[in-house]
């Protein structure tokens, strides 16, 4: 593979990462994603319900990153107000909505099974430790898709930067 090709890969990852950064409904994308995939270890999936869920999950986030591409362009091409700029921008918005709906139906047919769901309330509620850890990563989730990657980033580092200078100073 020469270099070019991978230089193709880095300008990908750019812009996946650009989405994550920049884009909350990318970051609840996310958030969503890790949760159906976590939360799928209760339920008796196939390989088969695999592939469909991954498949379904890829089209959802590749949706989102479509619809911020359109949001980019129309606002690069129209700096005010601008009739075909606003419907290419519904349009790409009605993409991501369709494969959400379709996503939340396919998560229907694969998870709707109550016996799994008694499992995972008897685990979580028979698991002090498993439902505390729950209990912090929704609320890390809810601090991640407000905030963004970079301000937690950033507030972290300002954190770490005023704890190095008061240890120095001896306060």
């Amino acid at each position: 593979m020469d270099i070019r090709r991978l230089k193709n890969f880095k300008y990908a990852f750019r812009g996946i990462a650009h989405c994550v950064k920049n884009e909350r409904h990318m970051r609840v994308h996310i958030s969503v994603l890790t949760y159906v995939l976590i939360l799928s270890t209760f339920f008796k999936l196939t390989a088969h319900d695999y592939a469909i869920l991954i498949l379904t999950i890829s089209a959802v986030v590749s949706a989102e990153m479509v619809n911020t591409a359109v949001e980019r362009l129309s606002d690069l091409f129209s700096a005010e107000y601008n009739l075909m700029s606003r419907i290419a921008k519904d349009i790409a918005a009605g993409a991501v909505l369709v494969c959400a709906i379709a996503s939340v139906i396919v998560g229907i047919m694969l998870f709707w099974d109550v016996n799994a769901f008694k499992d995972i309330f008897y685990y979580f509620s028979n698991n002090a430790l498993a439902l505390i850890c729950l209990i912090l990563f929704i609320i890390l989730t809810y601090i991640y898709i407000m905030l963004g990657p970079t301000t937690i980033v950033n507030r972290v580092k300002i954190i770490f930067a005023n704890l190095k200078r008061k240890v120095f100073r001896g306060n």
